[in-house]
Order: structure tokens, then sequence, then C-alpha cells
């Protein structure tokens, strides 16, 4: 039996060396941006509401929420909603990133924090800790009308942001 484990790294090592390298991310490289130019961005004319998700590809609640904040963007595109993602990764974590973004089909701009954390969480809301995930729903002249932050469930992501885009709820 031990001698079949020698045998068996050698042959995982010639299997790991043959594999291809994995293929280059497809969605666009993330903007560097501080919290004035995300919110700027947030305030521009069109949407309904736009949808702020601030999150890590090294935060597994993160990750794990991550499909079902697309499929509900997708799902209320129609109604106005824009998404507006925000990663807070380290900056030499991008090619991570964006491998990330590219496996869940992103394709549209997306930002890469910069600047002070303490200012970036202040900005976008005095009651965020900055734990993350955090989402944010502003109404179409910018202003906050919904957060929380912690992972949320397709089901409840979908609700906060239709009852503020109805109007019904307030941060």
């Amino acid at each position: 039996m031990t001698a079949l484990f020698p045998l068996a790294v050698v042959l995982m090592a010639s299997w790991v060396k043959d594999m291809p390298p994995p293929p280059p991310p497809t969605a666009p490289a993330p903007v560097s941006a501080t919290s004035e130019r995300i919110l700027a961005d947030v305030r521009k004319p069109g949407p309904s509401a736009t949808l702020v998700n601030v999150w890590a590809t090294w935060c597994g609640p993160c990750r794990e929420e991550f499909p079902d904040v697309l499929k509900v963007a997708k799902e209320l595109k129609a109604r106005g909603v824009r998404l507006v993602l925000v990663s807070v990764d380290f900056h030499e974590m991008e090619i991570e990133l964006r491998r990330f973004l590219s496996e869940q089909g992103v394709d549209f701009a997306t930002y890469l924090r910069e600047g002070k954390d303490e200012a970036f969480i202040d900005a976008l809301s005095p009651d965020w800790s900055g734990a993350i995930p955090a989402s944010f729903v502003y109404d179409s002249n910018g202003k906050l009308v919904r957060f929380w932050e912690g992972k949320a469930s397709y089901a409840e992501i979908k609700s906060r942001v239709l009852q503020a885009l109805d109007h019904k709820e307030t941060p």
C-alpha cells in the first residue's frame, strides 16, 4: 500500500502539470473608484432604483449571495433597476476578481474600492459597520432608501429591492 503512494504522487503531479492554464477572464477589468465616484454613478439619471452590492472574492457569504444579487437585478431590470457591484478586494487580487466575475457571467463595468475604509463606509451609510456583503438601494434621485448588511437570500433581496422601488420602506 505504501508503495502506491509515491506512484500516486507522481501521477498526480504529471496530471496537474499537463492541465491547461485557466482561461483568461472575460469580465471587464474593474474600475478603481472612491465612494464619491460610486455615488456619482448612483446619481446618474435613468434608473428607477440602483442596487449597490459591496462584496469581496475572499468573503464566503458574498460569493454565496452573488448569484442571487445578479438574478434579482436581471429580473428587475425591466422595472428600471440598475446594479452596481463594488469589490473591496485588494488591488493585487484583480485577476482572481475578474475570474470570479467571468464565472458569474458579469459582462458590465464594476468597481474596485479605492481609498480609506472608514471614509468609504461612512460615505455609503453612517449606519454601515463595514461588514460585507452589504447592499444599498437608492431611488431615482440617488437617495439611499434601503440598506442591509450580511448575506441575504434571493427572496429577501428581491423583496427589499421591490419595497424600495415601490417606496414602501425607508432605511
